[in-house]
């Protein structure tokens, strides 16, 4: 007969060993993985060498490489991208980085919450809170992303309704919730783009089915976080009152 259990809140704090080093900040879940394959892991004394093997991290005692793992205290941040750098911790391709903004050695291990490409810059958060995180990119959140975008031409009404009319490319709809022109020149433009919810190069998707070049692409809010004054490159803690505004 199948089993009829309800589960109970202890079988509902269990994640993957992999997971629990991750939302430990230890390190990233596929860190973690290589971590627990090469037998540097143990869980209650028992080196456990199956990233999938379940614990609750709040419970169960973790060593990595013999040192006791404690839970990190949380941490919110709030980055100014720049331009050239990658959205990840390890690049196969030798590229720098958004981690090498990051140096400093009293941050606990965070991870972004969600994406810049590299040739894009601007507001870019990193947590080791995976809850928030998750929340924060939901798409039923509908938590407004707004862009300054320079394109390589003065846009006219058509353009600026097609953008918020959408197109279809690669079976997706891509769309902006709204559009306005910010300032232009005599052959360039910059637009403010909103979203409210990010696939993969929205933007650069939705503007080249058009047939305009991006020229710049900046992220200058996230709900009402904006990116201010804060130095390319560099990076400060959320205060208080912007976490409660993001929901926290």
């Amino acid at each position: 007969m199948p089993d009829r259990r309800v589960p109970n809140d202890r079988d509902a704090a269990r994640v993957s060993l992999a997971r629990a080093l991750s939302k430990l900040g230890v390190c990233s879940r596929a860190q973690g993985e290589a971590m627990v394959v090469e037998g540097r892991v143990r869980v209650d004394g028992v080196v456990r060498r199956d990233p999938s093997f379940r614990v609750d991290p709040g419970r169960a005692e973790i060593a990595v490489d013999g040192q006791a793992v404690r839970a990190r205290r949380t941490v919110y941040l709030a980055l100014n991208k720049p331009r050239g750098l990658v959205t990840t911790r390890d690049d196969p391709q030798g590229r720098e980085t958004v981690y090498a903004c990051l140096a400093d050695r009293s941050l606990p291990f965070v991870s972004p919450v969600g994406r810049l490409d590299k040739a894009s810059e601007g507001l870019l958060l990193f947590t080791n809170d995976t809850r928030w995180a998750a929340r924060l990119l939901d798409p039923a959140s509908h938590v407004d992303k707004v862009y300054h975008v320079q394109i390589d031409r003065v846009p006219d009404e058509a353009l600026l309704t097609a953008l918020t009319a959408g197109v279809d490319d690669a079976s997706e709809r891509l769309a902006a919730k709204a559009v306005r022109v910010l300032r232009h020149g005599e052959r360039t433009a910059w637009l403010e783009v909103v979203l409210d919810e990010g696939r993969n190069r929205h933007i650069r998707r939705l503007l080249a089915a058009l047939d305009v070049e991006v020229l710049r692409l900046v992220r200058v809010a996230i709900g009402p976080l904006a990116l201010g004054t804060l130095a390319k490159g560099a990076w400060r803690h959320l205060t208080a009152a912007e976490m409660g505004a993001l929901g926290r």
